[in-house]
């Protein structure tokens, strides 16, 4: 256990000196202050509640920027040790190979979680001001938590993707490609594959199980239609994302691509040749 806190926190501080995720951890504060000032403006005018509709405009960032944040930390957590060679000196050490893939997964988590946790934080200072009469505050909660591990499960993708390569180049371009499948084209696809059939094949069980088994979509389910008014907020979009599969299943995909894709690099890192 001391070995996983000490190379835990040895990434958590590697992090938050990393300029890149610093550059994006700030800019996923710009973002999340501008969309809660002016994604909220129009809910007024329509009725809808101004914390429902700034809960829907930070899931859709949170679903973009947050994976590109993990796998910027975690594409070459293995690979480019690896490749320095500090890896085999940390390996001389009483350390197991399972201990060095779980403390750099939760040191990577909880940088990322901090910076979530921050930039969330400050939007919500201003909803407080912006609306005292809100009741969707759990939902808020909600968000911020899942967008904990939505970041989670891609620092555990991206030290899946670390493990397999033996060149940091080779890591940074399959943790591009992972990023622009489920993150952009799962969706696209998706939505092309139900134009072309026009609703004859995919009925709304079918469609939500698809979702489901994406973990950005899954992420999108748990808040978009977990509550009433963000349902409502989210419009043509949240009614979609509800149905027999919807509920905790979204929650429960999340729970698995966070472990599974984590048990998976333990795997593949204690059978490289270092």
């Amino acid at each position: 256990m001391r070995s996983i806190l000490i190379i835990a926190i040895k990434e958590f501080r590697d992090g938050i000196r990393n300029r890149w995720f610093l550059g994006a951890a700030g800019a996923l504060t710009l973002f999340a202050l501008g969309l809660t000032f002016l994604g909220s403006a129009p809910s007024g005018s329509v009725g809808v509640d101004r914390l429902a509709v700034t809960i829907v405009s930070q899931a859709s960032l949170s679903v973009f920027l947050l994976p590109l944040m993990a796998l910027l930390l975690s594409y070459d957590a293995l690979v480019g040790e690896v490749e320095r060679g500090t890896m085999a000196l940390l390996l001389t050490y009483p350390v197991a190979r399972w201990q060095v893939v779980i403390g750099k997964f939760l040191g990577q988590t909880v940088g990322l979680g901090c910076a979530t946790a921050i930039s969330f934080g400050v939007a919500a200072e201003c909803l407080v001001w912006l609306a005292p009469q809100s009741t969707n505050w759990f939902g808020y909660l909600v968000l911020v938590g899942t967008s904990i591990m939505l970041g989670g499960i891609f620092v555990a993708i991206g030290l899946l993707i670390s493990a397999f390569p033996r060149q940091r180049a080779a890591a940074a371009a399959f943790a591009f490609i992972v990023w622009l499948l489920l993150v952009v084209m799962y969706d696209m696809a998706l939505l092309g594959w139900l134009v072309a059939d026009g609703g004859q094949s995919i009925g709304a069980w079918l469609f939500n199980f698809l979702l489901v088994l994406n973990p950005a979509d899954a992420f999108r389910m748990t808040n978009l239609a977990g509550i009433e008014d963000v349902r409502a907020a989210a419009g043509l979009l949240g009614t979609e994302m509800t149905g027999p599969v919807a509920g905790i299943t979204p929650l429960i995909s999340m729970v698995l691509w966070m472990v599974v894709p984590l048990l998976l690099s333990v795997m593949v890192f204690r059978r490289k040749q270092i």
